[in-house]
């Protein structure tokens, strides 16, 4: 087996572009509070056809993970290189899953936060109350919890209960988002974690006591929320904002 590569020298200036910014996902998760201890995973494809992603080192926090130290693995969770890292199981299942079935998930999300598995735990899911459930929401799937996701013959009903959805609810679990880059991944994460905090919190005055938005207006705001425009925000505004940030606080992740 080949030696662990260790910087940007050692690969494809694409695949290191994707380990910086899939390191920049795990930081901002742990910045945001969204971590789960070392549960939980982030993954992302390496450019290229040979099918392999990157995945976090199941001994690290979030809060430690660097470009170089992430895991490249194939569709099999077998290490492409030489690694003493192990690897979430359950990561693997879930991921494997939707990057085998999906081409344009190149980066899949999945949190454990306590407000996601709230919500998740709800039976009407997340509600059309708010702004950033409006914008989550219409692009939502549901599964039904299977225990820990160790299985894999758990995968096909995974893929079958996503669709052609980006967002899903893992029922009693937590989120999931996908996306065509970590950027857009991210983003859809950031709307759809908002919006469960959001309903967590307003629930407490009472289902009778919400105000529901107008006729009309989820289609609305789908329809401001889907297209190339939220492509821009992602790639190009939101996420350069987001590591310049990482930037002043702790570049390491770059390393």
């Amino acid at each position: 087996m080949p030696s662990t590569s260790k910087g940007p020298a050692d690969m494809a200036p694409e695949e290191w572009a994707v380990r910086v910014d899939l390191a920049a996902a795990y930081r901002l998760v742990a910045l945001n509070g969204w971590d789960d201890l070392i549960f939980t995973h982030l993954s992302a494809k390496v450019p290229g056809g040979d099918h392999h992603f990157l995945i976090n080192p199941y001994d690290r926090m979030f809060e430690e993970i660097t470009a170089s130290s992430l895991v490249k693995i194939d569709l099999d969770g077998n290490p492409i290189e030489a690694t003493k890292a192990p690897v979430n199981a359950a990561g693997f299942t879930i991921h494997s899953a939707i990057h085998m079935a999906r081409d344009d998930a190149n980066a899949v999300l999945h949190l454990h936060t306590p407000h996601g598995q709230a919500v998740s735990a709800m039976n009407e899911g997340l509600l059309p109350y708010t702004q950033t459930a409006l914008i989550a929401g219409h692009d939502i799937a549901f599964h039904e919890y299977e225990g820990v996701a160790t299985d894999l013959d758990e995968r096909e009903r995974l893929v079958a209960d996503l669709g052609d959805k980006s967002v899903m609810l893992l029922r009693n679990h937590g989120t999931l988002t996908t996306g065509p880059t970590i950027a857009q991944a991210y983003l859809r994460m950031y709307f759809l974690e908002r919006a469960c905090e959001a309903q967590v919190m307003m629930l407490s005055a009472g289902r009778a006591n919400l105000h529901a938005p107008p006729a009309g207006v989820a289609e609305k705001v789908r329809d401001q929320s889907t297209g190339p425009g939220m492509s821009v925000v992602s790639d190009r505004l939101a996420w350069p904002a987001l590591l310049r940030k990482l930037d002043r606080l702790d570049p390491s992740y770059k390393t």
